[in-house]
Order: C-alpha cells, then sequence, then structure tokens
C-alpha cells in the first residue's frame, strides 16, 4: 500500500532538508528521498575544504550553526546538517532513487527503488524537486573521458603522491584541488581555457596558487583545451599548438549541470537558453500546478545565482503556498 502524505521533497540536500523543515512548521506532512546520503553533495567535497560562507548563512531551520573558527570546514557542516535532521525528526529515506513522478488529477505517485531492489510508491499532493547538481558533471566530450584514471570528483591529494596529475578548470574547486595535490607530493598542472584563473577564486587562495605557479610548483596551460585522453598523457590544444602533458590521474574540475528529468516528464517547459524551469519565484511553483522546486535547480545552468545561502528560503516560499491553499476540510487546518 502506498504512503500518503501533502508532501514529496526529492533530495536532502542543505534545500531539500530546509523545505522538509518548513513543511512540518506549517503542519504539513512531508517524506524527504535522496538516491544517496543526507547532503551527499557536502559529502562529495574535498576532505579538507572550508567554506567561503560564514557558517549563519549556511544555517537552516532557525538552528544555529555555531563552530569555534571564522568558517566551517566540510565536516562540522555534515555534523551540523545531521542534527538538524535529528532535531525535527525529519523524515528521510536515504540511497532510495526516484525513478519516476505521475500526476494523477492532482495526486502525484512518486515511485522510488532502494538500492536492495525494493520499488516503493509514495502519494502526496505536492512534490519538490531539490536535487541540486552532484552527479551530473559537465562532460569535455572528448576521447579517453571515461578512463579509470579520469574523474570528476576530488577528495584529497594524498591518492596521488608521486604521480603526475593534470586538473582541468580554472574556479575554486580546481585550484583548491591543485594546491593541495602539490601538497601531497603530487606533480599537478593546470589546465584551462581562460587566459587567467576565474576572477571568483576565494581571496585567500588566490595568493597561494598564483605564487605556485609563478614559482613552477604547479604547471599551468592557460588559453588551453583538452582534445584526447589517454592513458599516460592529456592531449592539449594551445596557442602555441598541440601539447602532450603527463597524466596518471586526471582530474576533470568543470563543475555540473542541474538534472531537470522528472521536471521534463511531468511537463515543466525549461528554458532552452537559460535551462531554468518555468516557476513563479514568488512561491516557486512551476507551471504544473503542485511541481515545485527548491535549491540551485531554479538557477538552470547558472550555478552562481542560487546557493545554500539563498535556497534555503525556498522551502518557506513553498509552505506558505500550500497552506494558503490548504482545504477547509483538511484537519491539519484546525
Amino acid at each position: 500500500m502506498a504512503e500518503q502524505v501533502d508532501v514529496v521533497i526529492i533530495g536532502a540536500g542543505p534545500c531539500g532538508l530546509a523545505a522538509a523543515v518548513a513543511m512540518k512548521r506549517a503542519g504539513l506532512s512531508a517524506v524527504v528521498i535522496d538516491r544517496s546520503c543526507v547532503v551527499s553533495g557536502i559529502a562529495s567535497y574535498p576532505t579538507y575544504i572550508t567554506f567561503f560562507s560564514t557558517p549563519d548563512r549556511l544555517s537552516i531551520g532557525g538552528v544555529p550553526f555555531i563552530v569555534a573558527t571564522e568558517k566551517p570546514t566540510r565536516r562540522d557542516a555534515l555534523a551540523y546538517y545531521r542534527a538538524v535532521v535529528t532535531l525535527f525528526d525529519l523524515a528521510v529515506r536515504q540511497y532510495e532513487t526516484v525513478e519516476r513522478v505521475t500526476n494523477c488529477d492532482g495526486t502525484f505517485v512518486v515511485a522510488s527503488r532502494s538500492r536492495f531492489g525494493e520499488l516503493r510508491e509514495t502519494r502526496a499532493r505536492a512534490v519538490v524537486v531539490a536535487t541540486g547538481y552532484f552527479g551530473h558533471p559537465n562532460r569535455l566530450g572528448v576521447p579517453g573521458e571515461d578512463l579509470p584514471h579520469v574523474t570528476h570528483l576530488f577528495t584529497e591529494g594524498h591518492w596521488a603522491f608521486r604521480q603526475d596529475v593534470v586538473v582541468v578548470g580554472g574556479g575554486n574547486s580546481a585550484v583548491e584541488a591543485a594546491l593541495d595535490l602539490y601538497r601531497s607530493g603530487a606533480r599537478a598542472a593546470i589546465v584551462h581555457f581562460g587566459p587567467s584563473l576565474d576572477p571568483n577564486i576565494k581571496p585567500w587562495v588566490l595568493p597561494d596558487v598564483t605564487n605556485r605557479i609563478k614559482e613552477g610548483s604547479i604547471a599551468a596551460w592557460f588559453s588551453s583545451r583538452v582534445r584526447a585522453i589517454t592513458a599516460s598523457h592529456v592531449e592539449l590544444d594551445t596557442p602555441n599548438g598541440a601539447e602532450r602533458v603527463r597524466a596518471d590521474q586526471v582530474y576533470l574540475m568543470v563543475g555540473y549541470q542541474p538534472n531537470a528529468e522528472l521536471l521534463v516528464e511531468l511537463g515543466v517547459p525549461i528554458d532552452p537558453r537559460t535551462g531554468v524551469p518555468a516557476h513563479d519565484p514568488e512561491t516557486m511553483e512551476t507551471a504544473v500546478s503542485g511541481v515545485f522546486i527548491a535549491g540551485v535547480i531554479a538557477s538552470g545552468n547558472d550555478a552562481n545565482k542560487t546557493f545554500i545561502e539563498n535556497g534555503r528560503f525556498h522551502g518557506d516560499l513553498i509552505a506558505h503556498r500550500l497552506t494558503r491553499d490548504r482545504p477547509a476540510h483538511d484537519p491539519a487546518a484546525a
């Protein structure tokens, strides 16, 4: 028998959890379903990363995020979001993949499958898609991109000790990976299509990487693109012509793209240029009644428009919209 709730939230990232808190405070029953663990995007960050944002801008549900330092680490954030789930006793189903969502005359049937193959159905009058970006990396579209020594995720430099490593990208993720690789004894090189590093590099990181490149500790290939990846080299097109760079490991730190498949299947129009789902920013409801979005997926192709800092408030907008139109006979409205 299918479980019945008011709202199904797809995605247990910070914005999905914030939405679940908002539903609970509004007297709405909600379940959060995620194909991985709670805040899996943050769990996938480099092991020793420090956030750019201060703790107060990462907090959700009005729960203070207190750390001893000015900026929280990955470990701080993981502990904080686990505490929020525990404090509000949120119903979170981890390691369960949503396979489809069917709109049956205003009632949504969410079909999901556990990692052990068990099929489950959940019925709700509203669905919130808060799937984020991680897990859908941008691809270069070059030969060798799927070789076993090529990855889009970076955890820590120790794995590349005394290895030749190429990091593709010029943003914060690429720069911090290159620095950690260098300090872990790897021979690191950065390859970036731009003429210089991205302008939004963290201010406390930029001098460090600039000096490492200047002294030759980290090699850098600017205005260059990857043409192919082989078992031993990365082949580049550079301003000086074709080059081959030795690489035992390759990290493609070129960002992620939103996964809008569920929205498309539900009939939500997606802007072909921006990738933004058609929605009302005042309520976060899409062009399909009862289907909402929360978090970075609202930004479409521009991940720099929505962060935890502003996406954490989407749940409040959604809860207000749902309670505003709550049927008078609804027992929760009493």
